[in-house]
């Protein structure tokens, strides 16, 4: 783990001016930040277990996926493991391959994350959706949680809706029109806001 981005405390004070709501949480949840592992592989692995499950249940898929893995999530060791070994881990067909897939392209070199940090939002999330398994949610998550781009806005994600609806005393689903005003008045720090927001229904910060 690593030091919160350089934009945290600006982003907080901006935030804080902008929202009642986002100051109360700014300044209940002082704990903890926004921090990255800086592996893409681990993290997009980590993602694509996470697609459609509950924390809990993609906690302990991930466990025994690295488990499979000896402790090393490492595209070289990955490749190595049998689709049906990565099913006996919890995750279904589709992630198995999708995995097996990631764990190919990184070690041939067909997929350059680095090529990632000279690209804006948009053109990151089409490369990163050029992998199986990986939509625009999960690219979000990588864009945010591995690269700490400061204005990641993910209207797709569950958690950041029905944090949404608890603050902001919406029914669930909130209204899209209000998600995206949101969402313009958090930029240029979205990821900021999505971060505090997520914290407001799970103690435990999210971590990909």
């Amino acid at each position: 783990m690593t030091k919160p981005p350089k934009y945290w405390n600006k982003a907080k004070k901006y935030l804080s001016k902008k929202d009642k709501i986002m100051k109360t949480l700014i300044y209940k949840y002082r704990d903890k930040t926004l921090t990255t592992r800086k592996d893409i592989f681990f993290s997009l692995c980590k993602s694509i277990i996470g697609q459609q499950i509950s924390v809990a249940a993609a906690n302990s898929v991930f466990k025994k996926f690295k488990n499979a893995c000896n402790g090393k999530i490492k595209p070289k060791i990955v490749k190595k493991i049998t689709i049906q070994k990565l099913k006996k881990c919890g995750l279904s067909r589709q992630k198995a391959k999708g995995i097996k897939e990631l764990s190919v392209k990184f070690s041939n070199k067909s997929f350059d994350p680095n090529l990632i940090k000279s690209m804006n939002d948009e053109e990151a999330i089409s490369y990163l959706s050029t992998l199986r398994q990986i939509g625009r949610w999960s690219a979000e998550m990588i864009l945010l949680f591995t690269f700490n781009r400061e204005n990641i806005w993910p209207i797709q994600d569950i958690g950041l809706l029905r944090a949404i609806s608890k603050n902001y005393k919406k029914k669930y689903l909130p209204p899209k029109k209000f998600v995206n005003l949101l969402g313009k008045k958090f930029s240029p720090y979205s990821s900021v806001a999505t971060w505090y927001l997520w914290r407001s229904i799970d103690d435990e910060p999210i971590q990909y």
